[in-house]
């Protein structure tokens, strides 16, 4: 997925890991390249990546391969472009969105809607609370960084609950967020096999796969 030429950007995000941006709405309309088909979105300020397709989320989408009838989940979604990419490779499965921030969540549901997406759904909440109970083929997240280390370890140890037996998580990070403490977690505490499936301009992307043999407890 690509970014295609667009008019400037007007302004900034604030924190985007909260449930109500305090920065002023400032909507602009995006075009991106997915497999040859022209995705159009509405971003905003207050969200992740409100001027464009970051480096990390594009190749966190080129690394992942998704099957056809895949369960996925998306954590931190912002307006949507993982979600989006998702919801096309799994035409015959089904992908929910999961946002805190209410901005974000909008965005994503209005993206769905202009792309005419029918096979995803976006939810409000905090890592998995909107999803309770529910197991996936598939977590994949460009986690929220900036809401610090505790969150971030918090993902990791939930996940395995939320996996379907063989099911995956993906994400992605770089250095100075510190993708290889991340990584070099999974590789001690989680049940199963790790690697990496990307790299580039300073971002890796890492799968940590459930053992066919064990069951998220």
């Amino acid at each position: 997925m690509r970014t295609l030429p667009d008019d400037g950007d007007p302004g900034a995000n604030d924190t985007y890991f909260t449930a109500q941006p305090r920065s002023r709405s400032a909507r602009r309309h995006l075009r991106f390249l997915y497999r040859g088909e022209v995705i159009e979105v509405e971003v905003d300020r207050g969200v992740f990546a409100s001027s464009g397709l970051d480096r990390g989320t594009e190749l966190l989408i080129e690394s992942t391969v998704i099957g056809p009838s895949d369960r996925v989940l998306d954590i931190g979604c912002g307006w949507g472009a993982v979600g989006i990419a998702a919801a096309k490779s799994a035409d015959s499965g089904h992908v929910i969105l999961v946002d805190v921030n209410r901005r974000a969540a909008h965005l994503a549901r209005r993206n769905l809607e202009r792309n005419h997406i029918e096979n995803a759904e976006v939810r409000i909440g905090s890592l998995f609370q909107p999803v309770d109970g529910e197991r996936f083929d598939l977590i994949i997240s460009n986690p929220p960084y900036r809401a610090g280390r505790p969150l971030i370890q918090q993902l990791i140890a939930e996940a395995p609950r939320h996996l379907a037996p063989s099911g995956r998580l993906v994400v992605v990070g770089k250095k100075s967020q510190g993708i290889k403490f991340y990584q070099d977690l999974l590789e001690t505490t989680w049940p199963g096999p790790v690697e990496v499936l990307g790299r580039g301009s300073g971002y890796r992307v890492v799968e940590a796969r459930l053992a066919p043999h064990k069951h998220a407890p």
